[in-house]
């Protein structure tokens, strides 16, 4: 069971993270993860699979920082935004400084001719890094119940 303030420490970090990309402070983004991290997308059904292949696999918080800089000056889409609902996130110690944890999502996309669609559904399976004075990512792997993936995954999710 962990302790309380550490379990607000941690739900502030889903909460920040999520608010972090619906109000378009992307350059924030790579900031929730450790130097060395992994993010990575894939399907449910490749995650029940076991297979390794993923929509999206950045390995450093230099590579997340890349990705911000490419939406921001190379990528061409269509402007939209992301509002994130999150679930109560369930958590467990994985040892190592770290604590395992859960938390399935949505994320409603909203177009600039004021389109809204459901844009994503899964879970987020975390291993945050407890051991220093702030809370980050050490690895975000996001498995989304669907395998049909708009080609407008820019935002991060």
């Amino acid at each position: 069971m962990l302790e309380p303030a550490l379990r607000k420490r941690l739900d502030d970090l889903q909460t920040d993270y999520a608010h972090a990309i619906d109000d378009d402070r992307l350059e924030a983004w790579p900031g929730f993860f450790r130097e060395a991290c992994v993010y990575k997308i894939v399907t449910r059904e490749n995650h029940q699979a076991g297979m390794p292949m993923g929509i999206l696999y950045c390995n450093s918080r230099g590579m997340l920082s890349d990705r911000v800089l490419a939406l921001r000056t190379a990528n061409i889409y269509e402007p939209h935004t992301y509002c994130h609902i999150l679930s109560r996130s369930r958590y467990e110690d994985a040892g190592g400084g770290c604590v395992a944890g859960r938390t399935n999502f949505q994320v409603i996309r909203t177009m600039e001719d004021g389109e809204m669609s459901l844009f994503a559904a899964g879970k987020y399976l975390d291993r945050i890094d407890i051991s220093g004075p702030e809370l980050k990512f050490a690895e975000r792997l996001i498995v989304l119940e669907s395998r049909r993936i708009d080609v407008l995954l820019g935002i991060p999710l």
